[in-house]
């Protein structure tokens, strides 16, 4: 059997690991949450700057090569001082999400950061190995940049602590604890890497935490984080989606611990790699979706409170519609009253003119009369309050009257107008006056926008058939204006008139909008054909038959 073996040395790598793919998981998501907030770009960065410093600073404890550890060491110094300035950039700008950023900074900090940073790579600051011990870089001597680098570094670290103080201070009470929060993250991080990396190397002679210096950095990460994101972590499904891809990265990053062999080291380590990057992007993924999720039901929210706004505003409408007609109805039957009055001579012989004036008045009346029947049957439909009285009609009779009534108005125009139906009753269960409105609103219709040619109304049966009852359905065909295809669709609902014609003549475009209701309260349809534009049209009502 292979024999499994295990480094307890290895234990430091773990510790950084977990480190690393914590403060690079929790940086990205951070950044996910609000993409475009500066102060979570700045998060990332500091996440990402100490994560490569904390790997840095691991291998150089780890590597025997001098010529390779003292370059690792100057990479160690050169991460250092970025995530000293991305951490006293993030205490500049921390919470604002669109900060304005002085001219010192630009000018100056953000140089002379650039400058120190590339000084780290040349003697400049560490000008050679001093002493080695094991392979290993023990004593460097120091270029006279490391004054530079040391007053820079100490500035970008008190400096941000300052001005996060500053600013917590001057924040009212209810705003403090991101702020708080922050600070204590910036305070248990300095603290850690001042006993740790100094204290004790310093004047206990104990170097072994010197290495572990990704994990001092997580706490702060982690509250700083928690500030950043406090007002997103309810999000269960985003936090189950967090912890296991934390899960995952570890438990590669525990084979690679385990690991005795150098290519299973490499191999595991590029897993450990692809793991984390697999994570940060599921991690994205799942975030999306939340946020399409979320975003959807802020639209459902809006768009219930638009439709309740909506019955809000039909209620209305109909409440002032019914009101208004009830008080215009009146006055306007007492003025066709009293016409008729006048022109029958109740108050004595009056000229032609002015009965022909008063005449006019009537007809007016009259006109204003139906557009009110019209609205309140318009508000009735809508409500469902239109009152049906169902009984066993002849639909033939109906129509025969309805074309009676227009024969004369046919005539007046020079219309060919005709009725056909079968030498029979048609019986069907109707409202006789419902029904006949509709007839009539159909006939009235064709007469009106037919210049010339004819009108025809014609009633053909629909024998029952399996699945299917008795029909009969009423055809009033012209030869009129017609109307172009994609208008057919539309010509039954609310205010639909055709532009070309509503000029010439008056109309309210509810007529068809009304027939409609009221055929569909018989259990029948109606719809309308045109070949096109001047080429006539035919509207069609099909109601069922009684047996």
């Amino acid at each position: 059997m292979p024999q499994f073996s295990f480094d307890f040395q290895n234990l430091d790598l773990l510790s950084v690991g977990v480190a690393v793919a914590g403060m690079l998981i929790l940086g990205f998501v951070t950044l996910f949450t609000t993409p475009k907030s500066f102060s979570n770009r700045i998060f990332l960065c500091v996440a990402a700057t100490a994560s490569l410093w904390g790997v840095v600073n691991y291998l150089f404890y780890q590597v025997h090569n001098v010529e390779l550890s003292f370059w690792l060491l100057r990479s160690v110094m050169f991460f250092a001082i970025w995530a000293s300035f991305f951490t006293f950039t993030l205490c500049y700008v921390f919470p604002l999400e669109k900060p304005t950023l002085s001219k010192a900074y630009k000018r100056i900090l953000i140089p002379l950061t650039v400058l120190v940073s590339a000084l780290t790579f040349t003697p400049f600051v560490f000008s050679s190995v001093s002493g080695t011990s094991a392979q290993h870089v023990a004593e460097i001597t120091n270029g006279p940049g490391i004054f530079l680098f040391a007053l820079l570094a100490a500035f970008l670290n008190i400096g941000g602590i300052v001005i996060l103080i500053r600013k917590t201070r001057r924040t009212p009470a209810e705003e403090r604890r991101p702020l708080i929060i922050f600070l204590t993250g910036i305070f248990v991080m300095l603290a850690l890497i001042l006993v740790f990396n100094f204290v004790l190397p310093a004047f206990f002679n104990n170097p072994n935490f010197v290495s572990l210096g990704a994990l001092f950095m997580f706490p702060f990460i982690v509250l700083t984080s928690y500030a950043i994101l406090k007002h997103h972590l309810l999000n269960v499904k985003v936090i189950a989606t967090e912890i296991l891809a934390f899960v995952l990265s570890i438990t590669s990053l525990v084979e690679v611990v385990l690991s005795n062999n150098l290519t299973i080291i490499i191999f595991r380590a590029s897993v450990f790699v692809l793991t984390l990057i697999f994570s940060i992007l599921l991690i994205r993924s799942v975030q999306r979706e939340v946020e399409q999720r979320e975003e959807l039901q802020r639209l459902n929210e809006k768009l219930d409170a638009a439709n309740r706004q909506l019955e809000d505003l039909s209620h209305f409408k109909s409440e002032l519609l019914s009101l208004a007609s009830h008080q215009i109805r009146s006055p306007l039957a007492a003025i066709k009253g009293f016409g008729t009055l006048i022109v029958g001579g109740s108050y004595g012989p009056v000229p032609d003119k002015i009965k022909e004036t008063v005449q006019k008045m009537g007809e007016s009346a009259n006109s204003l009369i139906g557009l009110i029947n019209t609205l309140l049957d318009m508000r009735k439909v809508d409500e469902g309050k239109m009152d049906y009285q169902m009984a066993r009609t002849d639909l033939k009779k109906i129509v025969q009257e309805v074309f009676d009534l227009l024969k004369g108005l046919a005539e007046t125009k020079k219309l060919e107008f005709t009725f056909k139906a079968p030498d029979k009753e048609i019986p069907v269960n109707a409202d006789a006056e419902k029904l006949k409105q509709v007839i009539q609103n159909l006939t009235d219709n064709a007469i009106k926008y037919t210049p010339s040619g004819f009108v025809h109304i014609e009633i053909a049966e629909e024998p029952a058939t399996p699945g299917t009852t008795a029909a009969a359905t009423v055809t009033v065909s012209d030869s009129g204006v017609g109307f172009s295809p994609d208008l057919a669709p539309h010509l039954f609902e609310e205010f639909i008139r055709d532009a070309r014609v509503k000029k010439q003549i008056l109309g309210t475009g509810l007529g068809l909008y009304i027939a409609r209701k009221i055929a569909e309260a018989h259990g029948g349809t109606m719809w309308a054909e045109s070949p096109g534009e001047g080429k006539g049209s035919s509207f069609h009502l099909k109601v069922p038959e009684m047996v």
